[in-house]
């Protein structure tokens, strides 16, 4: 039996809120507790984040993936019971629980320069946090794609802005405002580790990534052909012992800014890589980044 809508949205509305009164070592200790009865239980995100470890990182023996598989779902559930804190709390509380190393430096010295910066992330570590600590540094524009759950999509976008992002839509009007930040001296940022929905348009290409070939979008590369402005991969790791998140930066492959996109977005994935390899167990592994192949894309024979 399906609940109506109404009545499914007051009650994931209802425990958001309830989570988002939890301290944040309550939240984690019951993450903990989550992610163990994933691993231990049969379920869809356990066999896709354990395909993906065996194809990406062949490099590991059973052993060492059966650890990583265990770690990286007990890091997921972490991020999904802080997340209500995140959307509903006070964004200086979660800034202040930033450890930025020499990170802000680096960004302050860029931005300095007048010319923008493009921040490309990862679904790795807690997002929702790394984006506040975004706006800390600059004024940042973001593009939004709503969840699949839509009860959370208002309590999202507010969670997120409530920090100062501008959180614009995935549409051309979208894409036009991420050119302006950047025209602005601001700070562009995007989570570019995702499938794109515009499969074998132009908006997506196939590239490696983690040594499959994966439809990769290709935003981001355009972004920086066009603007020139430096780019930075980034994500917020979380640290052990409810003590707060570490930001890291890569530096972006000189090859980003390449006219051929297969060659940028190549570049791009390297960069996302560099991220995932830094803290694999803190990767949002159970997603499923390789269902669209090429394979899939073709037309089909007509007589």
């Amino acid at each position: 039996m399906t609940l109506p809508l109404s009545i499914r949205r007051r009650a994931v509305l209802f425990i958001v809120a309830l989570f988002s009164r939890f301290p944040l070592r309550v939240s984690q200790s019951i993450g903990v507790a989550l992610g163990w009865l994933v691993y231990l239980l049969p379920n869809r995100e356990k066999r896709t984040a354990e395909t993906n470890i065996a194809t990406c990182l062949p490099e590991l023996t059973r052993p060492e993936q059966s650890v990583l598989l265990r770690q990286t779902l007990i890091e997921n559930a972490k991020t999904l019971l802080e997340m209500p804190a995140v959307w509903l709390g006070d964004p200086s509380i979660w800034i202040a629980r930033v450890v930025p190393g020499k990170a802000e430096d680096i960004c302050r010295e860029i931005l300095a320069q007048g010319r923008g910066l493009i921040a490309i992330g990862t679904h790795q570590g807690n997002w929702e946090v790394g984006i506040h600590y975004l706006s800390s540094l600059s004024k940042v524009t973001a593009l939004y794609r709503p969840p699949r759950a839509a009860e959370l999509d208002g309590l999202i976008k507010a969670g997120r802005t409530s920090s100062g992002v501008n959180m614009l839509s995935a549409t051309p009007k979208g894409v036009k405002g991420l050119y302006t930040a950047i025209k602005n001296g601001e700070m562009a940022a995007l989570l570019a580790d995702q499938q794109p929905k515009a499969a074998g348009r132009q908006g997506s290409v196939f590239a490696p990534f983690l040594g499959r070939p994966a439809l990769t979008m290709v935003l981001a590369c355009r972004l920086a052909k066009r603007t020139g402005a430096p780019v930075l991969f980034m994500f917020a790791e979380r640290l052990p012992g409810a003590k707060g998140y570490q930001m890291h930066w890569f530096k972006g492959p000189d090859e980003i800014y390449d006219a051929n996109l297969v060659v940028a977005a190549t570049a791009m994935n390297r960069g996302l890589e560099s991220c995932i390899r830094y803290r694999p167990s803190q990767y949002l592994w159970s997603y499923r980044r390789f269902t669209q192949q090429r394979e899939s894309l073709r037309a089909p024979d007509t007589d």
